[in-house]
């Protein structure tokens, strides 16, 4: 059963979670993830790799990410609510869908840890179950190379790409330091497979790679907040990082459009409202939905993005990830041409705001 979340959409939907008056670093202010020590296992160029002091940073900068999602999510949602009903905002739409999706997750106790899910790609009871639909699918039987992101609910997903002999490339958080990690099973001994389909084990093991590498992927897994199985309409969390990728991914010549694009989810994910005619050039449709009792094949009819809409990417963002800096100055290189900006994605004023 689908289920319907907009319902009630003029409600005055709040965010608790955290204060607003609250100083936020960007992650892009933050030193890198990567520290060295002697106390703990060897990386390959001799050093010492600090898990403990990896993942507290890891999760630190996690951490000051949702903060900055909530409080935009809060303020579009308001802003929105303040606007005349021709001045909608662009974006408010698919925040209270999300807000939705992760209260009722957590209020039915469909979600598992992390929690709360909110501002995550949610965890979800039956991922092992979903993940092994998915592996039960010829696109992943016979792919060589598999793209996953690095999310909790798609964990099983990176342990059955690995222990089925492939190579999966996954990028790194929020790709903060870097770009994508490749990871193969030929250089892991089998106790270390269920580390390395983890932030830090992916780190540890993982070879990162750079805009040149050569390679071809065959088949993308994304994770999702909710997906609508008739037309493969799907929304992540709101940072807009599994656009980044593909299109990235598409410049590189690894995917193309017949690159198929499978999501795992909860049931209760399944969404029927999300419109078609509000969706963004740079979201990514999905062509397989993978849940715990069924597999959906959307034979989606919207266009997968072709690149980079430049256009659409804030300066903000931009400054926040070095290797989109890097593909911006080589495209301007070699075409000569300077690259658009998109509008900024400074927060709107609170002194300007109605109170309700």
């Amino acid at each position: 059963m689908m289920i319907r979340l907009s319902s009630g959409i003029g409600a005055s939907p709040r965010f608790q979670l955290f204060n607003p008056h609250k100083p936020i670093p960007l992650p892009a202010q933050t030193a890198p993830l990567m520290k060295k020590t002697k106390n703990f296992s060897k990386t390959g160029d001799g050093d010492a790799f600090d898990a403990a002091a990896y993942e507290s940073e890891r999760l630190s900068l996690d951490a000051a990410a949702m903060e900055v999602m909530a409080e935009t999510a809060r303020k579009e949602i308001e802003s929105d609510q303040d606007n005349d009903d021709d001045e909608e905002d662009p974006k408010a739409w698919k925040w209270i869908i999300r807000k939705k999706m992760w209260d009722l997750m957590e209020a039915r106790n469909y979600a598992m840890n992390p929690r709360p899910v909110h501002h995550r790609i949610p965890n979800f009871v039956g991922a092992p179950a979903a993940a092994a639909k998915l592996a039960e699918l010829d696109a992943f039987r016979m792919a060589n190379v598999v793209k996953v992101n690095p999310d909790s609910p798609q964990k099983q997903i990176r342990f059955l790409t690995l222990s089925g002999e492939k190579k999966l490339l996954t990028p790194q958080p929020r790709l903060r330091t870097g770009f994508f990690s490749v990871l193969e099973s030929d250089f892991l001994k089998p106790e270390t497979i269920r580390e390395a389909c983890t932030s830090v084990g992916v780190a540890k093991y993982g070879r990162a790679i750079g805009l040149d590498e050569k390679i071809k992927v065959h088949l993308i897994v994304l994770g999702s907040v909710a997906v609508n199985p008739q037309t493969g309409a799907r929304l992540g969390k709101g940072e807009g990082f599994a656009e980044l990728e593909y299109g990235m991914l598409r410049y590189m010549g690894a995917i193309d459009d017949s690159t198929p694009v499978v999501t795992t989810i909860h049931d209760c994910q399944l969404v029927d409202d999300i419109p078609l005619e509000k969706l963004a050039i740079h979201d990514v449709p999905v062509d397989i939905i993978c849940t715990p009792t069924r597999v959906i094949f959307t034979n989606t009819p919207i266009p997968k993005p072709q690149g980079i809409y430049w256009d659409k990417l804030s300066p903000e963002k931009l400054q926040q990830i070095r290797i989109l800096r890097e593909l911006k100055r080589r495209l301007e290189k070699e075409t000569g041409c300077k690259l658009p900006t998109g509008p900024s994605e400074k927060l709107p004023p609170t002194a300007d705001r109605k109170r309700r």
